[in-house]
């Protein structure tokens, strides 16, 4: 196992999910629900299934297209979206 990838991705996505829409909506739905490791355990395998899509789709795209075109792909798709974003487009 690659554990500096490892540490890696988990430390980036622990960041990009901190106090996310994801996270207050698990808050939410604990403090409504008063079941929090239900929340947990739905949350968490919700997350592991998006992860599992994103890295088999991934891994698909990656046999056809370089990974250096797709983050170049990647950084114009958040360019657009910022953008949209700030200008309360989307």
């Amino acid at each position: 196992m690659d554990w500096k990838l490892l540490v890696t991705t988990f430390g980036t996505l622990f960041l990009a999910e901190l106090g996310d829409k994801t996270q207050l909506a698990c808050v939410l739905l604990a403090a409504d629900s008063k079941k929090p490791w239900t929340v947990f355990v739905g949350s968490s395998m919700a997350l592991v299934t998006v992860s599992l899509i994103g890295v088999v789709f991934a891994s698909l795209i990656c046999q056809y297209i370089p990974p250096e075109i797709m983050k170049k792909v990647a950084a114009v798709g958040f360019v657009i979206m910022g953008t949209l974003i700030y200008f309360d487009k989307l």
